[in-house]
């Protein structure tokens, strides 16, 4: 690792917003030093539809955050998320090779990639290989086992994989500004990286992010990732039920969403009505409170007996201590942690990214785009591989995946 200062960033391209980050890596600690926004425009649930559009608000966030931090950035780490993305289980073990039955680095290289040996359907492709603890002898083993005693060594990978061209789709975006893409992770661990603690994750701890257009989950335990997903369900369909259910147009139901929704029913007094704009104008409309609530609770219910269902068996109370994290903006939903607890019967509390974070940045909309410059540094030092890359777009998408 250079002792020089990196200058690095992130990229979230969500549906609502892009949002893109600067930070400066001594090797030692990150600083956030530029921030930039612009409202999203041809991307739908984390896939790209319109190349121009999505290309020209993602680089106006880049320079808005370059301007911000007075400095250029020419490598990034790209968010990923998206219904396109699926992820399996895969384990292997092996035999302890050395006739002193001493684990050795064969040994663990060989398990190792037996366990990520799975092949993937034609247009697939990987974005994350993430290791459970090794099992030495029936036993796991939170660190690396060289020079333990056994007779057998096993080893388990949640396997992250997605569409090849939605992926590409993604890159080529970026690769438009010049820039290169450093490495693609996935939303769900970069949001859970920076709202989830170590202590939280070996307990065992859900982290759910709800965006606008997707709801991206991991669940950790032992201290890592046990199982990732993505929905295609997130804020905006509040506001779309608002806007079906109340037959307002798509702005119209956003501001009644921001200013009356709730994740749960609260007012019982089906007579309260709240004004749309509060301005006595024409056009200005009431509507009942209590009809606000019920749509957008009802929704937001749903999401989370979703996730719940889709965790199945790998989700129980007594193995996920630590409860359950949200983050993500229709996070600052009032009483969505209250909702969340109803539905998975554990503690629930909204994320804090780190105290470093300050200001606007703490916004809990920012989390995946601070989240994915914290995982990618972090994760790629600890591997030793902080490194860039130079490569042809598909060229570049086989070397992001072969580490």
């Amino acid at each position: 690792m250079s002792s020089s200062p990196q200058i690095i960033g992130a990229v979230e391209i969500g549906t609502s917003k892009v949002t893109a980050v600067i930070g400066e890596y001594t090797g030692r600690e990150l600083a956030i030093i530029g921030h930039g926004e612009c409202q999203s425009r041809g991307v739908t649930k984390g896939m790209v539809w319109d190349y121009k559009a999505a290309s020209e608000c993602t680089h106006s966030a880049l320079e808005i955050a370059e301007r911000d931090a007075g400095e250029k950035v020419d490598t990034v780490f790209l968010a990923q998320t998206g219904a396109h993305l699926e992820g399996f289980y895969n384990e292997a073990s092996v035999n302890v090779m050395g006739s002193d039955n001493v684990i050795g680095e064969e040994d663990i290289r060989m398990v190792c990639n037996l366990a990520r040996s799975k092949e993937l359907p034609s247009g697939r492709m990987i974005v994350h290989h993430i290791r459970r603890p090794f099992v030495v002898d029936g036993q796991l083993v939170p660190t690396a086992p060289e020079n333990l005693s056994a007779r057998k060594l096993g080893v388990g990978y949640w396997t992250v994989h997605g569409e090849e061209q939605r992926l590409a789709d993604t890159i080529h975006v970026i690769k438009g500004f010049n820039m290169e893409v450093s490495e693609l992770v996935v939303s769900s661990l970069a949001s859970g990286h920076v709202v989830t603690t170590a202590e939280e994750r070996q307990h065992g701890v859900l982290a759910i992010d709800i965006g606008a257009g997707t709801t991206d989950y991991v669940l950790y335990g032992n201290g890592v990732p046990l199982i990732t997903g993505v929905l295609a369900v997130g804020g905006s369909h509040l506001t779309n039920d608002l806007s079906v259910g109340l037959r307002l147009t798509e702005g119209q139901a956003e501001k009644l969403k921001i200013q009356y929704g709730r994740a749960e029913v609260r007012c019982r007094d089906k007579t309260d009505k709240v004004w749309l704009d509060g301005n006595f104008a024409i056009g200005d409309r009431q509507f009942p409170r209590h009809s606000i609530e019920k749509i957008t609770s009802a929704r937001v219910r749903e999401i989370f007996e979703i996730v719940k269902d889709k965790l199945g068996a790998n989700f129980s109370g007594q193995e996920c201590r630590a409860g359950v994290v949200l983050t993500g903006g229709t996070a600052k939903l009032p009483d969505i942690a209250e909702s969340a607890a109803s539905v998975f019967q554990v503690p629930v509390h909204l994320g804090d990214p780190p105290v470093s974070i300050v200001g606007e940045l703490r916004d809990p909309g920012t989390t995946t785009a601070i989240g994915t410059l914290y995982y990618g540094i972090y994760s790629r030092s600890d591997r030793g591989v902080m490194r860039r890359k130079k490569s042809s777009l598909f060229g570049g998408l086989m070397n992001l995946f072969s580490n």
